[in-house]
This record gives structure tokens, sequence and C-alpha cells, in this order.
């Protein structure tokens, strides 16, 4: 057995003994829906919401929902799997394209993520998706629903990075004929790059941009540029890693957790040859999403990462040092959190988990008092 690490400050900033709620910012409630799973904020202000059932929603930052978007394709909905992420192009104001990771049905009880690129057009009902296009699928397609990740990001640059689960298999994490457990870096169109560390072994090898992860499912850059991982491990040992151009992060062969069935498997110490991670947890916190800080409403904060926890229930604070960091502040939810992000009013906006998950707004409880 593994020992138990509690890595970071754990603070628990929640409500105190006498009831008075110590966290330094106020949670605003603005609309509730059913299995919500990730957002994206258009330029007007508006937010796209996906629901993991297959609806994508344009929201308002009042709480008024529209109808379903039309056009989202079929998704594969079931355990993990349903729709995912939602990304806007970087030149969505110009062009309209949004991209949506989901689970997709293949043959013989197979399934994998994928990711489509479409035009979004916004009517006052809400909108439609024209001119779909599957940019990328997982490879191969696999039976069960677990471990899709499937969170996408565009850098500065506009190249699009999407992280991809071993689908609860294992071995795909190592294996360079499979984009499974891995992290893959993508052109907007779905093409690859030619500068990627294994383009010249073609195939899905070429998307790989790191390898030998379990499930990430938060990705995120810092304020220098640097690109961020944060992914589940099995029975402990969540992961925040610093992913580098072609490194290898050890799963299956080493992990800080252990099998669900008690199996262990080797630290990360026993195997310096892989990249270990800046941050682990055990007991688990079940990241859900990942994102970083960089508005002035909470200017204390400015730069730091924030993770969204599942089962922890919790809003983690990470604080960067160059190359590492660390767990500063934990601020307790009550709700699975499934989703972070910074919003254009430099508010964080929170999506919780499953049916009836809330979308929440947090914001400095000086802002708070000013506009009641």
């Amino acid at each position: 057995m593994k020992r138990t690490i509690l890595t970071g400050l754990l603070l628990s900033v929640m409500a105190s003994a006498s009831g008075q709620d110590d966290r330094p910012f106020a949670v605003q409630e603005i609309a509730s829906f059913d299995e919500p799973w990730a957002m994206a904020f258009m330029p007007d202000g508006r937010l796209l919401v996906t629901e993991k059932q297959g609806r994508l929603l344009v929201v308002t930052q009042d709480g008024e929902k529209s109808a379903p978007v039309a056009g989202v394709p079929d998704v594969d909905y079931g355990g993990q799997g349903g729709l995912g992420d939602v990304a806007l192009h970087p030149d969505f104001a110009e062009n309209g394209s949004v991209y949506l990771s989901y689970a997709e049905a293949g043959d013989n009880d197979t399934r994998g993520a994928a990711v489509v690129r479409a035009t979004l057009t916004l009517t006052s009902e809400g909108g439609a998706l024209s001119d779909l296009s599957v940019i990328w699928r997982q490879q191969p397609k696999v039976t069960g629903r677990g471990h899709y990740g499937h969170r996408l990001l565009f850098s500065q640059d506009g190249y699009l990075f999407i992280s991809s689960g071993e689908r609860q298999k294992f071995d795909p994490a190592q294996d360079m004929q499979s984009n499974l457990g891995k992290i893959l870096r993508l052109r907007d169109d779905g093409s690859v790059p030619a500068d990627n560390p294994f383009a010249a072994r073609g195939g899905v090898t070429a998307q790989i941009w790191s390898l030998g992860h379990r499930n990430p499912l938060g990705i995120a850059f810092d304020a220098s540029g640097q690109l961020w991982n944060v992914e589940m491990g099995p029975r402990g040992g969540d992961e925040l890693n610093r992913v580098l151009r072609g490194k290898n992060y050890g799963y299956p062969v080493v992990s800080n957790g252990d099998h669900y069935n008690g199996k262990d498997i080797p630290d990360h110490d026993t195997r310096p040859e892989f990249e270990a991670p800046k941050v682990w947890w055990t007991p688990v916190i079940s990241p859900g999403g990942f994102a970083v800080y960089s508005g002035d409403l909470f200017p204390q904060w400015r730069g730091n990462g924030f993770i969204a926890g599942l089962s922890a229930q919790a809003l983690i604070r990470i604080e960067f040092d160059g190359e590492n960091a660390r767990e500063a502040e934990r601020f307790e939810m009550g709700k699975r959190i499934r989703a972070v992000k910074e919003g254009p009013d430099n508010a964080i906006w929170l999506l919780e988990d499953r049916s009836g998950g809330r979308l929440l707004k947090l914001v400095p409880r000086t802002t708070a008092s000013l506009v009641r």
C-alpha cells in the first residue's frame, strides 16, 4: 500500500463553526443544467455550455438559456461519455468556428472520443452548427465508457491541443501506434504540424506531443506560456504535470497511486527516465478542469492556477514557481466541480457536475457588496 501524502497546504476555506463564510469570494448562482461538462465565453460575453447528453446551449451572464443549438453531432452517451468540451477558434469573431469533443460510437460495441469543427450561426432562439468536419478521433476505438479526456485548448500561436485518456486500457498510454493516453498537438484543421516531436513517423504517432498520461481532464498555459495538465491517477496519485514536448509521463509503468485491485504500481521516483508530476494527491481530488487566472478582479491570484475538484468538491488554487508548482489553498464548494474558467469580466466561473449542476460566478466580497 502506498503512503498517503497530503500535498500543499490543503486549506479548507469555508464556513467556520460560527457559520461565517470566510472565503474571499461571494458565490452567485447564474443557472442550472442537466449534466453540464464545459463552457466557453464568446466575444459578446455570452457562454456556450455543453451538456453530456448532447445539448449545446447559449447562455447569458444573467442565466438566460437558449433552446439547444441545432446540428450537434450524435453522441454516445453513457458512463463518462457524451458531449464534452467546447472551444472557440482564435478567430471566432471573424469565422464563427467552434470545436466540440464528444464520445462517438464505433463497430462491435466500441467507442472513442472525436473532435468536430463547425461554423456556429447565432439566432435569437440560440443557433445552429453547419459545415461540420471531424478533425480528430481516438485510435483505436475500444470497449467501455471511461477515460475519454478530450479537453481542448488553443495556444497563442493557434495550435489545438487535445487531451486523450487511455480509456481505462492501461497499455495504450505507452503505445506509439495509438493516440490514447496522450496529449496531441494539431493545426486548426486537424492536420499535423511539421515540428511535432514525432511528426516524421507519420500516422497517429505524428499527432503526439506527450505520452504516458492516464485521464487528462484539464490543460492550460501558465503566464509564461508553459503547458500544464492535471489528470486523474488510479487509486491515488492524481497529478499536475508540466507538459514538455516529446516527454513520457510514465503511466501505467509508474504512478504514485495503485491499481484499484490493490496491485502496486512502482512510484515515479523508481524510474527517473519518466517525467514526474510537480504536484500529486493521495487522497485524490479527481480533477475535472483547469484554468490559469490572468485578470484584475482577484489581483492576488494573477498567474495562479485553479483546478475543478470532483471528489474533492472544491476549487483548488495552485501557485507556480518557474518549473514547479504547489497547492496553495483549497476552497470547499460542497458540490462536485466539473469546470472552471475566467470570464471576460475577470470573475471566476464554475460548472458543477451531474444533473442540476449550476453555473456559478465567483466575485470578490467587496464587489458583491457594491452591486447589492
